[in-house]
């Protein structure tokens, strides 16, 4: 290979690097976990059910925000840890949002989401989706079916009826129907959110939802 054919090399492969770089501080900025570009979404009009869905909230709250999460996603986890208990503390107890939960599995990136996924949705059987919910993103490092098991266990579920549910993988196609619907109203990574139906994308901070929040009901 000749010197310019090597300069040419080297400058390519420099190129590419840098592109990746500003690809991953992007993402660690906006803070949210994108898919694969076969995951893409397309844009559209907000339609969005909660049929099968589970919810936080007064059923006649003024603002609905749908929350697009993945149980594997480290940005959800901030959410969940930084920004939800402020949420439910000033809106969801007084009566001024509903929280409606919707699975978004990066499946690509995250193996265990959509097992994690149906693992909520089975304590959900039994009255203890929340608790699943909970227990999932405060050990995402050691998701597993075994760990799903044994925390069932602890939140006093059937263990029984909970493991034929995850085993039979019951609730896939309700997981992979929150999937498509998100991709279908422009969720293109996690997590994401709709504000009485405004997106947020990203594990922002309370104060972006809190101006939201306040804008919807002013």
């Amino acid at each position: 290979m000749d010197s310019n054919a090597k300069n040419y090399v080297i400058v390519a492969l420099a190129t590419a690097l840098i592109v990746l770089g500003l690809v991953f501080v992007r993402d660690a900025l906006t803070g949210n976990d994108v898919p694969s570009p076969s995951g893409a979404a397309v844009g559209g009009d907000v339609e969005l059910s909660d049929e099968g869905n589970y919810a936080k909230g007064d059923d006649d709250a003024p603002v609905v925000i749908y929350e697009f999460s993945d149980y594997q996603c480290p940005f959800c986890g901030r959410f969940y840890t930084d920004t939800l208990p402020l949420i439910e503390e000033n809106y969801i107890k007084t009566g001024k949002v509903r929280l409606i939960f919707k699975d978004f599995p990066l499946d690509s990136i995250h193996p265990e989401a959509t097992p994690a996924a149906i693992a909520a949705r089975c304590a959900g059987d039994q009255g203890k989706f929340w608790e699943m919910h909970d227990k999932l993103f405060e050990n995402q490092r050691t998701l597993g079916n075994s760990n799903y098991k044994q925390w069932a266990e602890e939140i006093g579920l059937d263990t029984a009826k909970f493991g034929d549910c995850i085993d039979t993988r019951k609730y896939l196609s309700a997981v992979r129907k929150d999937l498509v619907e998100g991709q279908q109203n422009g969720i293109q990574g996690t997590p994401g959110f709709f504000v009485n139906g405004r997106l947020i994308s990203g594990a922002q901070p309370f104060s972006v939802f809190q101006a939201a929040i306040d804008a919807e009901l002013s």
